[in-house]
């Protein structure tokens, strides 16, 4: 269930009903939005009763929430969540371009590259320092060097710097160099790391598993929200099917479906979608 407070509801008014969704057992969760706060009721809500919201100040409404996804849920705040990270709005009405290497492989690399990135308009520098490769045998990244270079590029360009964390043990290493996590697709369903990084209140986009159904997907946002963090990004980056005339297949028909489903910000990787890249113009066009 979810509180809509009136535009002009005060803190006071927003404190007290947080507080009294605490004394009938529920856990709450607020959301600010561009022009009211919603407190999200997950958890035993037995004991809640709407009647009781209906009735206090500064509550404009109450609404069940039917998805299985309750913070993810669009329901939950219908405006859409705006993520700010160094004045770059995911969410928002801008379009956000992230470019970058797929792994740091050296300074000179990643700093020429976040150069060449700016100046071709993108927003967000990407690089993995930590790679998970299919074959044990293929270079894993440079770790904590490679994460030194990419704050390094953020010095130099000003921009933010999104890289990948594969396990619960390196989470605040690469928190200390980072603005963004990143959960790769491998990981989508590693409950205990997307717990982890759910009490960092650190910036997370979670990335959309081979295999991955779209509710399972939002799921496993329930998980990184629930314990806290709002700041979740969805990214569709392509699935495993029968298809061969690309590595992966872009699934298009995500982003109506995730915007119509959830309030969560979307990114579309049509890069690793499509493993082409003379596909990458149409298909941010076609996702855009």
């Amino acid at each position: 269930m979810v509180v809509v407070m009136k535009p002009e509801a005060s803190q006071a008014e927003i404190d007290h009903v947080i507080k009294r969704a605490a004394s009938m057992g529920a856990q709450t969760q607020p959301i600010t939005g561009e022009s009211h706060t919603v407190i999200a009721l997950v958890g035993d809500l037995t004991q809640v009763q709407r009647a009781t919201f209906d009735a206090m100040a500064g509550v404009q409404k109450t609404v069940r929430i039917q998805d299985p996804y309750k913070l993810a849920s669009r329901t939950t705040n219908p405006e859409g969540t705006v993520i700010d990270v160094n004045g770059i709005r995911f969410g928002g009405e801008q379009v956000v371009v992230m470019a970058g290497p797929c792994s740091v492989e050296s300074r000179e690399q990643i700093i020429q590259t976040a150069v060449a990135v700016k100046e071709a308009g993108a927003s967000v520098l990407r690089g993995g320092a930590f790679k998970p490769r299919t074959s044990p045998y293929s270079f894993q990244g440079l770790g904590e060097e490679g994460l030194k270079y990419l704050a390094e590029a953020r010095e130099v360009t000003g921009l933010p710097v999104i890289s990948e964390v594969m396990t619960v043990e390196t989470i605040d290493l690469v928190a200390e160099y980072v603005d963004i996590l990143q959960i790769g697709a491998r990981n989508m369903q590693n409950y205990a790391l997307l717990q982890a990084v759910g009490k960092t209140r650190r910036p997370v986009m979670l990335k959309r598993g081979l295999s991955g159904e779209i509710n399972e997907l939002l799921m496993c946002a329930e998980y990184i929200l629930s314990n806290g963090n709002m700041q979740v990004m969805l990214c569709e980056r392509g699935i495993r099917t029968y298809e061969t005339a690309t590595r992966n297949t872009f699934d298009l028909n995500a982003v109506p479906v995730l915007q119509r489903s959830s309030q969560i910000p979307f990114v579309a990787d049509p890069a690793h979608g499509s493993g082409d890249w003379e596909l990458v113009p149409p298909m941010s066009l076609a996702a855009v």
